[in-house]
């Protein structure tokens, strides 16, 4: 079997739903040209039972598909319970192959199209970036269906990040991003946020070591039963985006030989 070029994380809680449509559609799409060798890995984030049976007879459904073509592959993970988005991804990139040159996520809702998920991937080759990031941007050639009140929790949400952190992103929470591997690899250890919060802290540990970053407008839809509880959740990210900022003063800098340099090639 082919080496996978990118290992890519599928954090499932309670998508027994969902996630079989969105692996059927991933397979399908695999089989077209273009697509770099990759391993899916489908991480079960302590889903209630009957979530969880179906999401791993999905799972090895797709397996028995990829499998054949021998450029992909898909494994199933199950966490031994639930601790969020976070820490689900966390657990699928150090599971992932050792000889993957990127490690990246998408979620499991199918609010990502099969589609635009393997047009990103296809663009990872060619790359002269070190974190691409999907981004819900209107503009032309782009197709955007979500909720005003989402669209409006989004853009304040942003807005209070960039305040915090100074990223430079319009959308730190688009659910798919891919990262280099060997920028990813070094800092896993001190990835802590274990739900939402992660997005953002992979973007901010990353462009600290001198990443290159891409936000890459995308086609996204909707597709409610978020697992976004109101005012609870955004209560929490708020006051995380304080504890991460401090935390990140505090994050030692990777040895010089670790660095990736940008630009100058200095």
């Amino acid at each position: 079997m082919t080496p996978p070029y990118l290992t890519l994380v599928i954090p499932a809680f309670n998508e027994g739903r969902r996630l079989p449509q969105f692996l059927e559609q991933l397979a399908a799409f695999a089989a077209l040209p273009g697509r770099p060798p990759t391993e899916l890995l489908v991480v079960d984030d302590g889903s209630a039972p009957e979530h969880a049976a179906l999401q791993r007879a999905a799972a090895e459904q797709a397996a028995a598909r990829l499998a054949h073509g021998g450029r992909h592959r898909l494994r199933y993970l199950a966490a031994p319970r639930n601790q969020g988005k976070g820490a689900a991804i966390r657990l699928g990139w150090r599971e992932a192959h050792a000889g993957s040159a990127w490690l990246g996520f998408v979620d499991a809702d199918g609010a990502v199209g099969a589609s635009e998920l393997w047009r990103m991937a296809g663009m990872l080759e060619q790359a002269e970036h070190d974190l691409l990031a999907g981004a819900r941007v209107l503009m032309a050639g782009r197709h955007i269906e979500r909720s005003l009140f989402r669209h409006l929790q989004g853009r304040v949400f942003a807005t209070l990040t960039e305040r915090a952190l100074g990223l430079g992103f319009y959308d730190t929470q688009c659910g798919v991003k891919f990262a280099r591997a060997d920028l990813l690899r070094p800092r896993l250890d001190e990835l802590r946020e274990e739900r939402w919060l992660l997005d953002v802290e992979l973007i901010a540990v990353l462009q600290r070591d001198g990443a290159r970053c891409l936000e890459v407008p995308i086609d996204w839809a909707d597709q409610g039963e978020s697992k976004v509880v109101f005012g609870l959740d955004a209560l929490r990210m708020f006051r995380g985006l304080g504890r991460l900022a401090r935390r990140l003063e505090r994050l030692p800098p990777l040895p010089p030989a670790e660095v990736r340099r940008t630009g100058s090639g200095e």
